[in-house]
């Protein structure tokens, strides 16, 4: 909240009123400008005062007796930096004066770096690296082992699936051989036995003409 002397002003003698804009604080003095002021006229100008101003008036409420001050009390505050606060005066008039007071960030610069205390990396001697090596080639045996183990399960699965299909499809050419035959014997059957019914049927064609004839020619000698 921004506010000062040349928005608002207290109608109290002594009264100190504070504004806040982020980490910058506004201060300032402003006396009494009518004491024959109305109940009504002070409560308006009132109104005017943000919310916080009123509530630092009330709270930082200076005595009615304006102090005197003596000029060795006298601060220069154009600009003057005490450790991490700076001052920079903003207003002066005759009715009071207001000064802006900065907080500096915090500064890391007395900071112990984390990295001074660690230990030094050494260089790894001929023995170690030569030890490296000869772990490094192991594994590189136990992966190539473990590489020709896994191609050689794999194609002994291959084989076993290859030779379990092999003998599924010999097995169902073997059972439509056998219902071929079965079928072609059946079908041999029922020809020879339609053959065989079909030459008695022109045996007894046959020895029923013989029959009819031979009546014809006892019949022809009768009449003569």
């Amino acid at each position: 909240m921004d506010a000062g002397p040349s928005n608002h002003r207290a109608r109290r003698r002594g009264t100190s009123v504070v504004g806040i804009i982020g980490h910058r604080f506004l201060v300032w003095e402003v006396e009494r400008v009518d004491d024959r002021m109305t109940l009504a006229a002070y409560k308006e100008k009132m109104k005017e005062l943000p919310l916080v101003s009123v509530f630092c008036s009330c709270l930082f409420a200076d005595p009615l007796d304006k102090p005197t001050y003596k000029a060795e009390d006298a601060v220069d505050l154009n600009w003057c930096v005490i450790k991490d606060v700076e001052v920079i005066e903003l207003n002066k008039r005759a009715s009071g004066q207001a000064f802006e007071v900065i907080l500096k960030p915090p500064s890391f610069d007395g900071v112990p770096e984390f990295n001074t205390g660690l230990p030094q990396r050494r260089d790894p001697s001929l023995e170690e690296i030569q030890k490296k090596l000869e772990a490094a080639e192991e594994r590189r045996k136990c992966q190539e082992a473990e590489l020709l183990k896994h191609l050689a399960e794999k194609r002994e699965h291959e084989r076993e699936v290859m030779q379990k299909a092999i003998e599924e499809n010999n097995n169902f050419i073997k059972m439509a051989k056998e219902k071929l035959e079965q079928k072609m014997e059946a079908n041999k059957e029922n020809r020879e036995a339609l053959l065989a019914a079909m030459l008695e049927r022109l045996q007894e064609k046959d020895k029923h003409a013989e029959e009819v004839r031979k009546n014809k020619e006892l019949k022809e000698e009768a009449c003569r």
